[in-house]
């Protein structure tokens, strides 16, 4: 598939590679052989076809096939990973039943949408993979075990381990498809995350920017792992979901150029989606007692850590600035009431503004 406007290739999710490998593996164990390609349907209906990898009949009751997954043009830590999965015949009425196989995670926290203890295959992909062996047999009884070979490691580059999700990958998607750089995924393990930490009785939350800002934040906030919410550009994804799932208090910490986007009112603090308005700066600058000569110059710079180093002990626009970015969250959240807290770091970790 391609997407249009920027011509980039869509993908396919875990999900629908697995729902692929489990109706090709239980096609092979109906006929007696396997065929390179198989046809599934996406959640929305859609039909989709997809190439089988690995294809091995274990015995009359076991076979294994598996599906290369395929992201497009999405920079997924999964793109090329082999979805393998084993289906095996069970007792009549015992229905489809999800097993983790090597490299698929296990839920060892409460909050995420499966219960501790459940391979983390999520309640999509369940359904994809049901609906695809009922394509071949109505109301199969069969034991489904998801493997990725590497896929602990993989699981590494993902929220997971932040997560709970212990031993490997999570089996995602909710349409099947990838779209390419639609951070959806990224969104959904923040929520993941709030669940989680508001499931184990986490009362205060902090949300930050980058590595740098959230090591900064760990050395003022001794809480556990859980409450470490990493947003990267994605504040409007927080503080929506906070609407809805609140907490006590809630801490945003983030580098200088961020956070001013956010006291500007931006709440996607992409470089592609906001920038600083250099001009409002140099306007609250000025507010703040800054010279004609120092408000002029800021008008001219490049970055935002230039406007501050020109500011460093002349004006306390850091303070400033996280205050305003207070002020926007107040209102995004409004009328939700939390004890918020904004901090601003440099890029060494030092916390130059608070509010």
């Amino acid at each position: 598939m391609v997407q249009d406007s920027k011509r980039l290739r869509y993908g396919w999710t875990t999900g629908a590679c697995a729902a692929a490998a489990a109706k090709a593996a239980y096609i092979a164990l109906h006929n007696g052989f396997f065929t390179n390609w198989v046809e599934i349907t996406l959640p929305q209906g859609k039909k989709v076809i997809f190439q089988i990898q690995r294809q091995e009949i274990i015995n009359k009751n076991c076979a294994i096939a598996s599906v290369i997954k395929d992201a497009g043009d999405d920079p997924d830590v999964t793109h090329n990973a082999e979805i393998t999965v084993k289906i095996t015949k069970i007792t009549t009425g015992s229905g489809v039943v999800f097993k983790a196989g090597p490299g698929v995670g296990v839920v060892t926290k409460a909050g995420l949408p499966l219960p501790v203890g459940e391979p983390a295959i999520n309640p999509v992909p369940r359904q994809m993979i049901i609906r695809a062996l009922s394509e071949v047999i109505p109301n199969p009884d069969i034991e489904v075990m998801i493997s990725v070979p590497n896929g602990q490691q993989l699981a590494q580059k993902t929220m997971n381990p932040r997560l709970g999700i212990i031993g490997g990958l999570s089996i995602l998607g909710t349409t099947g498809i990838v779209v390419p750089f639609s951070c959806a995924a990224w969104i959904a393990s923040i929520h993941r995350g709030i669940d989680v930490a508001r499931a184990a009785g986490i009362d205060h939350l902090v949300a930050s920017t980058g590595n740098v800002s959230e090591t900064a934040a760990r050395q003022l906030y001794p809480l556990p792992e859980s409450a470490f919410i990493e947003m990267g550009d994605f504040i409007g994804g927080v503080l929506k979901y906070l609407k809805t799932h609140p907490v006590r208090r809630l801490t945003l910490a983030g580098g200088v150029a961020k956070m001013t986007k956010l006291a500007q009112g931006h709440f996607d603090l992409h470089s592609k989606r906001s920038s600083v308005d250099f001009v409002l700066l140099s306007q609250w600058v000025k507010q703040l007692g800054g010279s004609d000569d120092l408000v002029e110059k800021i008008i001219n710079v490049n970055t935002t850590a230039q406007v501050f180093s020109l500011c460093q002990h002349k004006i306390k626009l850091a303070d400033f600035i996280a205050q305003k970015a207070l002020e926007q969250v107040k209102e995004a959240l409004f009328p939700v009431n939390m004890q918020l807290d904004i901090l601003l770091f440099d890029r060494n970790g030092v916390c130059h503004g608070r509010a």
